[in-house]
């Protein structure tokens, strides 16, 4: 197969829920999108919270235990400390003009990436298709393997 006529394509996995979490997933598909190569997201585990109705607006950080966070395990294990910390980051974000996860979301599918949840983790974490995001398809294992060749 000649490799100039290959359509490049990647697929993403998004197994966390919080926010600084789930950007670079976002980011990188975006990416790809901009430089015409297919992009899949697999949304999983609490991946899942990224692209549920509920829950997109309202993703935390997970400070506890971060080496990277410079706060104390104590101080950032203390209620609200989750919430205070996504809060300064959608602030920073809001000021660099960076879109939101809901609209990242809407940007990627516009732009033709897939996006698909994780029907086994769908099942563990009892959501629906009804609880997703409308630009989300709810994918089994047999839904891939159609998709297999796309991916190879």
């Amino acid at each position: 197969m000649n490799v100039a006529t290959t359509k490049r394509k990647v697929a993403i996995i998004v197994s966390h829920g919080g926010l600084d979490e789930v950007y670079p997933g976002l980011i990188l598909g975006n990416a790809a999108r901009q430089s015409g190569i297919d992009a899949f997201l697999f949304f999983t585990f609490w991946g899942l919270d990224a692209i549920t109705e509920s829950k997109v607006d309202h993703l935390h950080m997970n400070l506890a235990g971060n080496a990277s966070s410079n706060m104390p395990t104590m101080l950032a294990g203390l209620p609200g400390m989750e919430s205070l910390a996504a809060s300064m980051m959608r602030k920073q974000m809001a000021e660099l003009d960076l879109p939101t996860v809901r609209e990242m979301l809407q940007i990627l599918e516009q732009s033709g990436a897939e996006l698909f949840a994780c029907e086994l983790a769908m099942k563990m974490f009892k959501r629906e298709q009804k609880d997703l995001l409308p630009e989300v398809k709810a994918v089994s294992y047999t839904h891939l393997r159609a998709h297999e060749t796309v991916l190879d």
